[in-house]
């Protein structure tokens, strides 16, 4: 290529010199895009560097859901974890627990609460609580007393079902506020029937599906009346059983079982059996509760005495009896619309260990000489 300019330049030295001002131009340009091309041969030209941009903030992970721990639903009367509290209120039956026919009694470990309490002659009977659970078969089913009257209003809206009883205390139930009188004998028949393997009044029973259905509307579930805890009572002391002397035939002894983790029920010896299940009678507390009392007015059956009627309100000594210990403790009830609650001798709280309840109501006379306990 180079010759090729050279011969360029001589063939314009021969031209007249305007033309050569012109060619030496073109010659200037030819040679500039010749070096060009030469210098730059296939290469491409350089990228031009990208613009630098902002720095992209870290991206914050999102915060995982916090798991939700449900609430914890207990029974009521109990203290044991349920699935439900159900939309029912306390029902209270009176069982017969006279020696002899009225015994072996239905549906006793099905309650929540059991009280056991003097009748005329201080011949004992139960009112049996239920409110978590449910009894296909209760009984027999036997008349309403003063002191059932005086202690269900702690339960709130309850029902009290009861076979009959002296028209003061029937009448004084139906005059009662926020309490549903089930009188199977009268008025509620439907919730009762008779069996044939006893004789009356020991053959009727009913169920809580009956006496529930009689009152529908009847919704709202009782506050707690006892204090709940695991943790053992301070200064209680080691228990195998404990004999309480009522009175002839009702005696009984609470043996404590490490097997069962519970109290069970005997009669001089012999274990108490719910005919419902077949089981032994059992509870995970038995309170002693020591009460003040007065024979009531009214005779309640013919040839019999005035009913006994145990002062369930103020303050008294007693007992309580779990896990196997037992401690001395004072009882308190501000009213009859007010549970009773447990303090030990320094007043601090005392707990009951969740689980059913039997509530041993001991007038002063029965407990001067009749509370024996076998460490």
């Amino acid at each position: 290529m180079l010759q090729s300019v050279k011969g360029l330049v001589a063939e314009l030295r021969a031209r007249p010199r305007w033309l050569i001002s012109t060619a030496v131009v073109a010659v200037a340009v030819g040679v500039a895009v010749a070096a060009f091309a030469l210098g730059s041969g296939s290469k491409k030209p350089a990228a031009a560097a990208p613009a630098p941009h902002a720095a992209t903030p870290p991206v914050k992970p999102k915060p995982k859901p916090q798991a939700v721990r449900p609430r914890a639903i207990t029974c009521p009367l109990t203290g044991v974890p349920a699935r439900a509290v159900r939309g029912r209120p306390a029902l209270l039956v009176k069982i017969g627990n006279e020696p002899g026919p009225a015994r072996p009694q239905s549906g006793l470990n099905e309650a929540d609460v059991v009280y056991d309490t003097p009748a005329e002659g201080f011949i004992m009977r139960y009112m049996a609580v239920y409110q978590c659970s449910d009894a296909s078969r209760i009984g027999p089913l036997r008349s309403v007393r003063w002191v059932d009257y005086h202690l269900a209003p702690q339960f709130g809206t309850p029902i009290l079902a009861f076979a009959g009883g002296i028209d003061p205390n029937v009448q004084a139930v139906a005059t009662m506020p926020g309490i549903a009188g089930a009188n199977v004998l009268a008025g509620q028949q439907s919730a009762g029937y008779r069996t044939s393997d006893r004789l009356p009044p020991d053959n009727l029973y009913s169920s809580t599906t009956a006496l529930y259905g009689l009152y529908p509307q009847r919704v709202q579930p009782p506050n707690p009346v006892f204090r709940f805890s695991r943790a053992l009572p301070a200064g209680a002391a080691a228990l195998a059983s404990a004999e309480l002397r009522f009175s002839g035939g009702t005696d009984v002894v609470w043996q404590w079982s490490p097997a069962t983790h519970s109290w069970l029920h005997t009669y001089a010896g012999s274990p108490d059996v719910d005919v419902l299940t077949q089981q032994p009678v059992s509870a995970t507390n038995v309170v002693v509760q020591v009460v003040s009392y007065s024979i009531g007015p009214y005779i309640e059956s013919t040839g019999g005495s005035g009913d006994v009627q145990s002062e369930t309100t103020g303050t008294g000594g007693g007992y309580l009896m779990r896990d196997g210990l037992y401690l001395p403790v004072v009882w308190h009830r501000a009213g009859v619309n007010g549970a009773m609650t447990l303090t030990d001798a320094r007043g601090r709280p005392v707990a009951l260990a969740p689980g059913r309840t039997w509530i041993e109501l001991m007038t002063t006379t029965q407990a001067a000489n009749g509370i024996h306990f076998t460490p």
